[in-house]
């Protein structure tokens, strides 16, 4: 962290004074006051956007319509006011006093800006596929969390059985489905404010004050820092403003559903602004527990954030933040779905061992949301840092640092065998993971034809068990370990306690140098070349040591005991580079079309497996250690239009190879936790997406979104077998033109909102009822392709009805999968798969109301 400081530091006092060079002595402040209000009612407009043109200096009108704005810059100059509905307008002021009206607008859509390609532009604009959800809008939807934007995106894929365990996808690409090891690069970028979180456990915590989600499709390693494979989350939070505001929220539903958010924000001085946020969610569990009396798979998180903004010019912006989110809720237990018959032996069949032992499953319905788990679960996740941002306006362009600390400490325990038998007792992979990142991009107009982002990052990492990670057998184990008739397996004690302790230490040095031009060839036609430069390096050091068990030295006993769990070490190192790259030739005809073409080659580094490796004849397969890294081939056309001012209609083509595509697959080996990671030769995904919205009227709008989706394994010729072939000739088999996992081939979202004025009780305003649906075809739920682990499609059904007052205060009654479908989100093999299979269930109906204020 020091060099990273020193080096920031380094760089600061070299751009510093050309920064302050390039600054306008600001001859006085000038203090701006205003409101802003509706040309024909008069109504005072809430939320107004008011900014100086040619700036990033501006605020939001309050409750009353005010809005106040101090800068540096002398009068007159011009403001920009824009409003969802209303035409946006350009004024130039002379006074420190003013008020402004706005006219609706009826014969135009709102325009989308973001900030993807570093600079402020519309999203129709960008020659990149691109998914916009404002705050408010995921706020409205209940998509509190990453996981719930996926039923507003239909090209991202989103799974997770527990924190670590969290796959985020983008086309069905970016990290391995189902599994997650540490010892792997996520493919898709997420990122905070400029913030690079390295962890996928970032995706399972709650949003705490988000203003904007992009979601940037495709390879994104010429624009961002950290190399992404398959696309990138750009999530900005609402930042600190010099003008006061405060936002608070609560919400009640059913299984005792609460959550509470605030935001306040205001100056601390002239030149010091903060803000505060808190979220906070609390729900029953959605599953019953037989075995302990009580609901399981609670929500229980809290989220902070602590922004100040110092603005020493009205040049140079410094934004030093902090933030903290734990979840401690009580666990994420599953459910046996089925149980099928392996090509094992009669007496290694599921129904005999259960029945053996004496045991019967509690139900064989899983919507019957019943669990008799005995091993305790816990989720304890946490996870912050901070981070110092510094914005400088040199020339036409921003210089931009960004360092930042972050952690995730993850301390959990699970019952991997998913039933009421003490078959394995303790399942809790701790983790600590600190990271470092630095990231310094000067983004702007070179010449009067030639603009774009030149930067450089450098990340390191330090992964731990902390202090160490605990797989331990029960009583139960050796009826499910049994691969033979001997008596030896019921010798007394022998699996009792038995397990292994595992330490790790994975330590992760990266750095890049990117850049990407946008080269006005003419006004109508731009090439857009970009290019990376790759460096990563890569040290592991994991020991796994077996105990407890009945202490023997018969070689007998000890060669049952090694079948379960073996010992295992390694360490290596190793280091490489990589250049990669992308063009886009776009093509603008006029100013409702946008035609643009893609080619790009990506690079994901070499990954290491870190929860156990599997054996063969009692050999463990050291080689498996070292996963080869990616190279991805992508290839993309693309049209984004608006066929009339009040709408737009985007649609794109596109095609992915994947060399040694790193995939995370299920092995019948009880002593390899959570799977293991391997290459599959060669992978495709190419399909289609159509995404579009129309506002029919002031009052009534309408958004949609389809994707098609086709992932295969071109060549995949040594993977595991699939549960129901587990036991036979052969532990591996060639799945080459097997589809992927979590793919949908189809998939689809559909939303429309109507609005009508009215008043509730004295206040004035809007009421608005909402309707979204959600639809994803069957998908596989396996790494190697199963008959058996294939999960249906299903539709969603959200909505919500209430009235937004034009003071600021709003009240919603909602539900989310109001026709109380039954579905799963995922299929899983017990660990030993012994036949049986469990489900990560879909939320069943969920209702209730919220209350917002903001003033």
């Amino acid at each position: 962290m020091k060099k990273l400081l020193k080096s920031t530091l380094s760089v600061w006092v070299i751009f510093l004074p050309l920064a302050l060079s390039a600054q306008n002595k600001p001859e006085i402040n000038a203090t701006v006051l205003g409101r802003v209000i509706d040309s024909r009612t008069n109504e005072l407009l809430i939320g107004a956007t008011v900014t100086i043109k040619g700036t990033t200096n501006g605020a939001t009108t309050d409750a009353n319509g005010e809005f106040a704005l101090i800068t540096g810059q002398k009068l007159p100059f011009t403001l920009i006011i824009s409003f969802v509905g209303y035409l946006k307008k350009e004024i130039i002021i002379n006074n420190g006093k003013v008020e402004i009206r706005l006219e609706e607008n009826v014969n135009q859509l709102d325009d989308v800006v973001v900030s993807s390609r570093r600079r402020q532009e519309s999203v129709q604009d960008i020659p990149i596929p691109i998914s916009v959800i404002r705050g408010v809008t995921a706020e409205d939807a209940g998509a509190f969390n990453p996981n719930r934007l996926k039923e507003l995106i239909p090209s991202v894929q989103l799974y997770s059985s527990n924190g670590r365990n969290t796959t985020l996808n983008i086309r069905g690409l970016g990290s391995s489905f189902g599994l997650t090891n540490d010892g792997i690069d996520p493919g898709v970028g997420f990122y905070v404010d400029g913030v690079y979180y390295a962890r996928p456990a970032a995706t399972s915590i709650d949003f705490v004050d988000i203003e904007q989600v992009e979601v940037l499709r495709g390879p994104q390693g010429t624009l961002y820092g950290k190399n992404t494979t398959a696309g990138t989350f750009n999530i900005t939070t609402r930042a600190p403003s010099f003008t006061p505001s405060a936002s608070f929220e609560t919400s009640y539903g059913n299984l005792n559903y609460i959550q509470a958010k605030a935001s306040i924000t205001g100056p601390l001085s002239k030149k010091i602004a903060a803000r505060l946020s808190f979220s906070g969610t609390q729900r029953d569990g959605t599953l019953y527990n037989t075995t302990t009396l009580k609901p399981v798979n609670s929500l229980n998180n809290v989220g902070f954030r602590a922004q100040f903004l110092y603005t020493p010019t009205d040049k140079i912006n410094i934004t030093i933040s902090g933030d903290n989110a734990r979840q401690r809720s009580d666990g994420n237990a599953t459910v046996v779905t089925g149980v099928i018959t392996t090509k094992r032996a009669a007496y290694r069949q599921f129904g005999n061992i259960i029945a053996d032992l004496g045991y019967k499953l509690p139900t064989t319905n899983p919507f019957d949301r019943i669990t008799d788990s005995d091993s305790p679960w816990r989720v304890n996740n946490d996870f912050g840092g901070a981070s110092i941002n510094i914005d400088a306006k040199i020339g036409k362009g921003k210089l931009t640092s960004t360092s930042a600390w972050r952690y995730w400490i993850w301390d959990p325990s699970n019952d991997r065998d998913f039933i009421g038998l003490p078959v394995l007792t303790k399942s809790q992979g701790n983790s600590r993971h600190d990271q470092y990142t630095q990231e310094i991009r000067y983004a702007g107009q070179f010449s009067s034809r030639l603009s774009g982002v030149l930067g450089v990052f450098f990340i390191d990492q330090i992964l731990t068990s902390d202090p160490v990670q605990i797989e331990e057998s029960g009583s139960a184990q050796w009826r499910f370990s049994q691969n033979s008739t001997s008596a030896l397996w019921k010798t007394a004690g022998l699996f009792d306690g038995f397990g292994t302790k595992t330490t790790s230490r994975l330590e992760t040095l990266g750095a890049a140098v990117f850049g990407q031009a946008d080269w006005a060839i003419t006004e109508k036609l731009h090439l857009l070349p970009g290019i990376r430069f790759n460096y990563d390096k890569k040290d592991v050091d994991y020991k796994r040591e077996t105990y407890g068990g009945l202490q023997t030295t018969d070689p007998a006993l000890l060669a049952l005991k090694n079948g379960v769990y073996t010992n295992q070490a390694f360490k290596f190192n190793v280091e490489e580079n990589n250049f990669s790259g992308q063009v886009t030739l776009a093509y603008k005809p006029n100013k409702d079309v946008n035609a643009f073409a893609t080619y790009a080659n990506s690079y994901k580094p070499v990954g290491v497996n870190l929860g156990g490796l599997p054996t063969a004849n009692g050999t463990v397969l050291i080689d498996l250690a070292r996963v080869k890294p990616e190279y991805v081939t992508h290839y993309e056309i693309g049209l984004k239009t608006k066929p009339t001012p009040l709408s737009t209609l985007n649609f794109v083509v596109f095609n992915t190879d994947i060399k040694d595509y790193q995939t995370q697959v299920q092995t019948a080996e009880v002593g390899v936790n959570r799977g293991y990671l391997a290459n599959a030769e060669k992978v495709r995904v190419k399909g289609a997406e159509l995404d579009g919205n129309i506002r029919v009227s002031n009052h009534l709008s309408f958004t949609g979104a389809v994707s098609y989706t086709d992932g295969k394994y071109i060549s995949f010729k040594n993977a595991p077998v699939p549960l129901e072939e587990v036991g036979g000739e052969s532990a591996f088999k060639d799945v080459s033109g097997g589809v992927l996992p979590g793919i949908s081939k189809w998939a689809g979202s559909l939303g429309g909102e109507v609005t009508r004025n009215g008043n509730l009780l004295t206040l004035k305003g809007k009421y608005f009822l909402a309707i979204d649906t959600y639809y994803r075809s069957s998908f596989s739920s396996s790494s190697s392709p199963s008959k058996y682990l294939n999960i249906d499609g299903y539709t969603l059904l959200n909505g919500r009805i209430g009235f937004r007052a034009s003071n600021g205060f709003s009240i919603l009654v909602w539900s989310r999968n109001l026709a109380n479908k039954n579905y799963f989100e995922q299929l899983l093999p017990a660990a030993g798969s012994a036949g049986h299979y469990a489900a990560v269930l879909g939320d069943q109906r969920t209702y209730g109301t919220t209350l917002r204020y903001t003033f």
